[in-house]
């Protein structure tokens, strides 16, 4: 007995998708943007290793890593290129999610869609599992390809580990922050219910967003404290360190400010120091060894951000309709 499907009108075996029912329905409904979505991580990543090697070329024609090279230019594109990713969550928040759920209650799709043989939680998920799987493997891609690059050559390059530019754009922080920013965005959809609206709010939201993240970056783990003489040159190891805060102090431990015995003439500076007993130079520093820790520390608020408000967004489709 055969069990091959056939088109009546033809007589033609019809094929088997592999991807079927719902699921199939919400690929074919945004196939053009998870296309974008491709073509766009495909071009970046291609972009990626054609930057490496320029780097590497310029970094062997200096003679790196015999002959100390620092700061080297690599050109505007490393610039352009850390911007793209630097805005790709805000994107992906804007065009991805703000429009998701936002499109379909403007245009009545969800209404046709649930009133059938689904519920509004069973295509919500569908939804959403395809919009937060496709942010997480393009961001977690890119991230990866931009780690490749940036890691081996971290100490030649002109940016610092906690600058936005790599510490948002290497390990789990790209993805865990166009996760939450898409899940913003989605959350913002359905309570607006209108796609222009919900993608200005959304890029409103999702600008704060990242302000606030710059703003918090450097507490996500607790500073380290380093002391070395007065005149004594600084050591190796604040070479790759973020510097937060910088005192003079006495050899008790007693912190002034790094402007203070700042006087006219070098015996009056002298006097001064010697009356406040000022002997030592403190750093308060964040080590690159932390940058790990403190990436994951950061992903984890995000990632617990981004499900409460998928959690939110699939309750109340229990409750309200769509």
């Amino acid at each position: 007995m055969s069990t091959t499907l056939t088109d009546a009108s033809t007589g033609r075996a019809t094929p088997r998708r592999m991807v079927r029912g719902l699921n199939w329905l919400v690929l074919r409904q945004h196939r053009a943007t998870l296309l974008c979505l491709l073509g766009l991580t495909v071009f970046v990543s291609l972009w990626i290793v054609y930057q490496r090697a320029q780097l590497i070329d310029l970094l062997d024609a200096a003679g790196w890593p015999e002959k100390d090279v620092r700061q080297p230019v690599v050109g505007r594109q490393y610039s352009s290129l850390t911007v793209l990713l630097g805005a790709l969550p805000v994107v992906l928040a804007v065009f991805l999610g703000a429009p998701l759920v936002a499109a379909d209650a403007e245009q009545g799709t969800a209404q046709l869609v649930t009133t059938q043989s689904v519920t509004r939680r069973r295509w919500l998920v569908a939804k959403l599992g395809w919009c937060f799987g496709a942010t997480l493997l393009a961001c977690a891609v890119l991230s990866a390809f931009f780690t490749w690059w940036w890691r081996p050559y971290r100490s030649v390059l002109s940016i610092s580990w906690l600058d936005a530019e790599v510490f948002d754009n290497t390990g789990p922080v790209l993805p865990a922050l166009a996760l939450f920013l898409t899940a913003a965005g989605v959350t913002i959809g359905v309570l607006l219910r209108r796609v222009l609206a919900s993608m200005v709010v959304t890029f409103v939201f999702a600008v704060a967003v990242e302000t606030a993240w710059g703003m918090i970056r450097q507490n996500l783990a607790p500073t380290r404290m380093f002391t070395y003489p007065l005149d004594g040159e600084l050591p190796a190891l604040l070479s790759e360190s973020y510097e937060v805060e910088r005192w003079v102090g006495t050899a008790d431990g007693k912190l002034y400010g790094w402007g203070s015995c700042v006087e006219a003439t070098e015996k009056a500076q002298e006097a001064c120091l010697a009356q406040k007993g000022i002997v030592n130079n403190v750093v308060e520093y964040l080590g690159q060894d932390q940058m790990a820790a403190m990436q994951w520390t950061g992903a984890g608020i995000l990632l617990a951000g981004t499900a409460a408000l998928t959690a939110f967004v699939v309750l109340r489709s229990a409750r309200r309709p769509l």
